[in-house]
C-alpha cells in the first residue's frame, strides 16, 4: 500500500500528459534507482533533466546533468525526487519557487518517499504531489504512455 494520496487515474494522467521530467539526485550508477527510472523514462519518450549538483556539467544516459533545479531549462512538468524524506520538502519548495518559470505541475516523491508536509506545500501552492511511487512500476502495472 502507497502512502501517496492519488487515484490510480491521476498518476495517468500525470504521466500521459507530462512530457518533461527533472529528476533532482540523478545517479549515473547503473544499479541505482534513479538512473534506471531515468532510462524507463526516457524508453517510453519523455525529455528527462538529470539534476545532481556533484555531477554537474556531466552527462548521464546522453543528457547534461544540472546542479540545481534552477539550471533546468524550461518546460518542466514534473520534478521527480530521488531524495532522503527529511530532504523532499527543500526541493519541493525549489520546485514551488520555480513553478511559474519552469512550468513546473507536478511534485514526484520517489518509492519510499514519504514527506506529509512537502506534499502539503506542493498542494497548498497549486501543485500535484505524489509521494511513495515510482513511474518505472507505474508503467509495468499500465499507467501512461
Amino acid at each position: 500500500m502507497t502512502a501517496d494520496r492519488n487515484s490510480d487515474e491521476v498518476i495517468d494522467r500525470i504521466l500521459k500528459s507530462a512530457r518533461v521530467f527533472a529528476v533532482v539526485g540523478a545517479s549515473n550508477k547503473p544499479e541505482r534507482a534513479s538512473y534506471g527510472v531515468m532510462l524507463a523514462l526516457i524508453a517510453k519518450g519523455y525529455v528527462v533533466h538529470p539534476v545532481n549538483p556533484g555531477l554537474a556539467g556531466q552527462l548521464v544516459l546522453g543528457r547534461t546533468v544540472y546542479a540545481t533545479l534552477a539550471d533546468v531549462p524550461a518546460p518542466v512538468d514534473v520534478v521527480d525526487i530521488f531524495r532522503l524524506p527529511e530532504d523532499a520538502l527543500v526541493v519541493v519548495r525549489e520546485a514551488i519557487a520555480l513553478k511559474d518559470a519552469l512550468g513546473i505541475s507536478v511534485v514526484w516523491m520517489q518509492l519510499g518517499i514519504v514527506n506529509a508536509q512537502a506534499a502539503d506545500e506542493a498542494e497548498v501552492a497549486g501543485l500535484t504531489s505524489v509521494m511513495d511511487r515510482c513511474p518505472k512500476i507505474e508503467f509495468a502495472r499500465g499507467a501512461g504512455r
